[in-house]
């Protein structure tokens, strides 16, 4: 029989009950235990681990503990991951990387020097409708690509620390548009060896100069450019004023074709509901006339092959992908710090990403 990997979970709210229900389904799991400030009862008796901490430095302390999945708010990602790796463990750690530049470096150069795995959780790239489409577009089916447009976006963040622009790293652009940005690095970067060269970031101010979360010290709606060094051009929006639902979508323009993907909104289901039902999917406010409900939201979204794929990679002891990668993390923030410097600059910025 071969073995399981013991996972703790550091974080205990929304990415900790997706990498959960992840886990739960793959037989070469054992989710070992949790740690986290508050509600650990109840994701405990949710997903029936069996040890909760207050502390995860106690909870890392534990040797038969292989993998630990780093679910808390961005600004603690950094502070977490070098625990786990200078306590041995692989490491699989949500978007972004960190809140700065910096902080992601030093992970993965800590990662590296001390030996352990570290991956980036892009789960679009594990996404089967965009696993079919980059094999469509790997086929030759549309020619070389030109172009690529893809955004991520909703009605906003419930999340104090993502409302929070030192918390959070930034608004909307760091938090939503990491998710295409990581993305279309997978797709077009050939491995890290096609870089982004140039990039342009435009973004509303946060705060009284947003146009809907007044809240929010980071923005609310961001868009950038990148151009690649093989020519290719990509666009990328992340927004909190998009109301409906999540709605993530990719477009890819071909010297021979186009493809469309639509991860979120795409569902095989039309209901018509006077009186509403309980959930349709992510951010949606209500469930009254047309919808179009998620299936199974977290598989279709690429948790559940993402994080089978961590797993496989700590049992057969093999290295990332590029897209999933400590790398590709940090190339992601270098991108989002450029697109920022670039709106505060009111210019193109060039670099080599």
């Amino acid at each position: 029989m071969e073995r399981k990997v013991n996972v703790g979970i550091v974080g205990s709210k929304f990415a900790a009950d997706f990498h959960c229900d992840s886990y739960s389904r793959n037989e070469k799991v054992n989710i070992a235990a949790v740690a986290a400030i508050d509600n650990l009862q109840e994701i405990s008796r949710k997903w029936n681990i069996p040890d909760t901490y207050e502390s995860y430095r106690e909870m890392l302390k534990r040797d038969d503990i292989e993998l630990v999945s780093i679910c808390v708010p961005n600004f603690l990602h950094h502070e977490v991951a070098l625990a786990a790796a200078r306590a041995g463990k692989h490491i699989v750690c949500e978007k972004p990387l960190a809140t700065s530049v910096a902080d992601a470096r030093e992970i993965v150069e800590v990662c590296a020097q001390v030996g352990v795995k570290l991956f980036y959780a892009e789960d679009w790239c594990f996404a089967p409708a965009l696993k079919r489409l980059l094999a469509i577009v790997q086929e030759g089916a549309i020619g070389d690509v030109v172009y690529v447009k893809a955004k991520e976006a909703h009605c906003g963040t419930h999340s104090p620390f993502a409302k929070n622009a030192q918390t959070c790293g930034g608004g909307s652009l760091i938090h939503l548009a990491i998710h295409p940005i990581g993305w279309i690095l997978h797709l077009l970067s050939d491995g890290g060896k096609n870089q982004v060269v140039e990039v342009i970031g435009k973004t509303n101010g946060g705060g009284a100069d947003n146009y809907v979360h007044k809240d929010n010290t980071g923005e609310d709606w961001a868009l950038g450019v990148m151009k690649f060094a093989n020519g290719q051009h990509a666009f990328v929006e992340g927004n909190y004023v998009t109301v409906g639902g999540m709605d993530d979508k990719v477009e890819i323009y071909g010297t021979q074709g186009l493809v469309k993907a639509d991860l979120t909104m795409g569902s095989c289901l039309d209901v018509y509901s006077r009186p509403g039902y309980a959930y349709a999917l992510e951010k949606t406010d209500n469930t009254l006339g047309w919808t179009k409900p998620a299936v199974d939201e977290f598989y279709n979204l690429g948790y559940v092959h993402e994080l089978a794929y961590v797993v496989d990679c700590v049992l057969k002891d093999e290295q990332p992908i590029y897209g999933a990668s400590g790398a590709a993390g940090v190339a992601c923030l270098e991108i989002v710090d450029a697109m920022y410097r670039s709106q505060r600059e009111g210019r193109t910025i060039a670099g080599a990403w």
